[in-house]
């Protein structure tokens, strides 16, 4: 290509004076100048746009995620399916994300952290609000949120809904994959137990795929998300050691031994021992 190339000559618009352009459409000015550093230092505008850029792909996994157990909700499997594999490539996004985080060392983290005050990733809503949705109910983790009434009364929402779990074990039902009435009518604001009954009726599901093969679907993509999910738990953990060893969190929390705790957590309990039981 030449540097005299036009490409309006090929039908390119090259004039937006009053016509959408592709920065009006994505917001761009509001986007690329909301970074706003509070120190000299070269390695905040890599945390602030690293944090940024993850509750970006933060909010569209809860949009891919609501939108999927609404069709579970209503046996409308083939997309919920696209979606939770949309949403598995989101999360590895996110994994990528912590290759770069890494890259700032402790002392270039050091000339910083002091301006964070009390903000951590610990406070994060959109967080807290997709492990709600996964079915990890924890309704005390409403309180760091409870400056923000709109913030709450989102949360609060979530709790008093099936969990996306939740909805996956009704479906089973409906499939004639029996499920036990103390689970399909449990308090959905609790976290869900490991429960053999269910491990049992999975194990249904994955000894004859063919014959249930909507459910079998359903169940891998599950543990497919689950894995890109401990992985980022992970990469989190391994990330903040890396960068400040054993202090505690800015947001106040124990810092790694914390995130480590965390990474116990199972999401899907059943779908994950069924596999000793085949």
């Amino acid at each position: 290509m030449t540097q005299d190339y036009n490409p309006a000559r090929d039908g390119a618009q090259m004039s937006f004076d009053g016509r959408m352009s592709y920065g009006d459409y994505l917001r761009l000015d509001q986007i690329v100048t909301a970074q706003k550093p509070l120190s000299q230092a070269h390695d905040e505008m890599l945390f602030i746009i690293q944090h940024q850029t993850s509750e970006l792909w933060m909010k569209l996994a809860i949009h891919e995620l609501a939108a999927a157990r609404a069709c579970i909700a209503r046996d409308d499997l083939a997309p919920a399916m696209k979606m939770l594999a949309r949403v598995s490539r989101i999360f590895e996004q996110l994994n990528n994300a912590w290759d770069v985080l890494r890259t700032m060392t402790p002392s270039d983290y050091t000339h910083f952290r002091a301006q964070l005050g009390q903000s951590s990733g610990f406070q994060s809503w959109q967080y807290r609000l997709i492990e709600y949705v996964l079915g990890n109910r924890n309704p005390a983790m409403v309180k760091p949120h409870g400056h923000r009434a709109d913030l709450v009364e989102k949360l609060e929402a979530e709790l008093s809904t099936p969990s996306f779990y939740d909805e996956v074990l009704r479906l089973a039902n409906r499939k004639g994959i029996t499920m036990p009435e103390a689970v399909l009518n449990r308090d959905v604001r609790q976290t869900h137990q490991f429960n053999e009954e269910v491990m049992n009726a999975w194990a249904r599901v994955y000894k004859d795929p063919e014959h249930h093969w909507q459910l079998y679907e359903a169940a891998e993509k599950l543990v497919d998300f689950e894995d890109y999910f401990r992985r980022w738990r992970f990469n989190h953990v391994t990330t903040v050691e890396r960068v400040i060893g054993f202090k505690r969190g800015t947001g106040g929390t124990g810092g790694v031994p914390y995130l480590k705790r965390m990474l116990e957590i199972e999401l899907f309990p059943e779908l994950w021992r069924v596999r000793t039981i085949l």
